[in-house]
């Protein structure tokens, strides 16, 4: 767990430099979380011979991320639009 809070608060560091939203930051790292507990949980579920139940652990997983991404990627977006000139 100390490497894991020394990643996390790095992280943070670099956020702060960088001026970026701490919203984003914890964001990404819930998108992360989400995605290694879908993993883990389709991988037990495979074990146990639940194939089907795996693959929809798997798509509520993806679905979960995409829906939390959207206020990132829209900001993105945002961006690269006024980057380009008119």
């Amino acid at each position: 767990m100390d490497k894991i809070y020394e990643i996390i608060h790095m992280l943070e560091k670099l956020a702060v430099n960088a001026k970026v939203n701490m919203v984003y930051i914890e964001t990404i790292l819930k998108i992360i979380g989400i995605a290694y507990i879908a993993e883990f949980a389709t991988q037990i579920t495979k074990d146990a011979g639940q194939g089907a139940l795996s693959s929809k652990i798997e798509l509520a997983g993806k679905i979960i991320i995409l829906a939390m991404a959207i206020p990132i990627l829209t900001v993105l977006i945002e961006t690269i639009i006024k980057l380009i000139p008119s």
